[in-house]
């Protein structure tokens, strides 16, 4: 099958081998339509875990995004974003439940393509939700495996340090799968926590997260997120371990760091949102305000009909075409059609003979 016309005159003064990487990495090529299309792809742009080595090594602190669709994951990827996860806390956040249990592989699935389209230089790490991985380390690998296959992330994470999710964890690297632990406060053990209590503060509870990393690093894990833990214990963590820390209300001594997407951006304003966003969070921008602005003013425009005006309504039809078109309506038995037509086209010819053209 040839090559369509405006891609042969595209390629015409390419040379074979840059010809060939065009191709290989292009999905499509959008049209002058009404939307636009995906852009090619670059994968040497794409993060590794080699690269986050090179960065552990060198002393340079990682940045992770946690993100759950399309549109942030874009945002991630803009912004050069080293790590995007995506994470079960979706539950919470997208899903508007109180925890981060209910969420089923499937949901996480759906999330996970959504970002895997939008974020092509990040690390993807998709999170195991719960359910899906405590029963055996082969339900685990089986797990793991979906979110690559399905979900095309890079890599995954699990919670906890029990001997079984050491196993597992041992398990899914031993199947060419790479994992993030998580110690510290672990979201979907908050049935045994006794809810979303910080980790750490007490001798026994640091000990037991040094211990927790350390046997995630020999299980093979690539890196460990520390959650809700004394900065101290997160140093002393940071400093045992030979993989890097990403720390989320762990202090600034961990290798990397990592907030949500929605929390960092100041999205949730409702006061419902409130027991979603931690104390730890900093807010870099209060966007919630400015949606919610917005929509306001969007209301009141649909409301006081200003808005779609001229300069919004680009799609036009010549003085010719409308006649026959009301002769047609006409003919079809429609007059108040045809009169709201021509009602129509008028008001629209005194609002831009008032305002000037609009643009196309």
């Amino acid at each position: 099958m040839g090559l369509p016309a405006y891609l042969t005159k595209s390629f015409s003064t390419l040379k074979p081998a840059t010809l060939l990487r065009h191709l290989r990495f292009m999905s499509n090529v959008p049209e002058n339509t009404v939307y636009g299309g995906p852009k090619p792809q670059n994968p040497h742009q794409r993060v590794t875990l080699t690269h986050l080595k090179q960065k552990h090594k060198k002393g340079d602190p990682i940045t992770v995004v946690t993100a759950y669709d399309y549109p942030s994951a874009v945002h991630l990827d803009t912004a050069g974003i080293d790590v995007c996860l995506v994470g079960d806390s979706a539950a919470m956040v997208v899903h508007g439940h109180d925890t981060t249990l209910p969420i089923s592989l499937d949901e996480m699935l759906v999330h996970c393509r959504a970002v895997a389209r939008g974020a092509k230089r990040p690390l993807l790490v998709g999170d195991l939700p719960f359910g899906s991985y405590e029963s055996s380390s082969n339900q685990a690998v089986d797990t793991a495996v979906r979110i690559l296959k399905e979900g095309g992330m890079d890599a995954i994470k699990l919670e906890g340090g029990s001997a079984s999710r050491i196993t597992a964890a041992k398990a899914i690297v031993e199947a060419g799968i790479a994992v993030m632990g998580h110690v510290g406060l672990t979201p979907q053990a908050i049935s045994v926590l006794g809810g979303f209590r910080p980790q750490g503060k007490n001798i026994s509870s640091a000990v037991k997260v040094v211990e927790t990393a350390l046997a995630l690093q020999e299980a093979g894990c690539f890196s460990v997120v520390l959650e809700c833990v004394p900065a101290p214990v997160a140093a002393a963590a940071t400093s045992a371990l030979k993989i890097p820390t990403i720390g989320i209300g762990a202090g600034p001594f961990c290798s990397g760091q990592v907030l949500v997407y929605h929390d960092l951006l100041g999205m949730m304003q409702h006061p419902h949102h409130a027991k979603v966003t931690p104390k730890f969070c900093k807010q870099y921008a209060h966007v919630g305000d400015v949606i919610n602005k917005a929509l306001v003013e969007y209301k009141e425009e649909v409301a006081n009909g200003s808005f779609p005006g001229p300069a919004h309504s680009p799609y036009k039809i010549s003085e010719t075409e409308i006649n026959g078109f009301m002769s047609a309506l006409q003919k079809l038995g429609l007059d108040k059609a045809a009169a709201s037509t021509a009602a129509a086209a008028e008001k629209i010819k005194m609002s831009v003979s008032s305002n000037g053209p609009a643009n196309d």
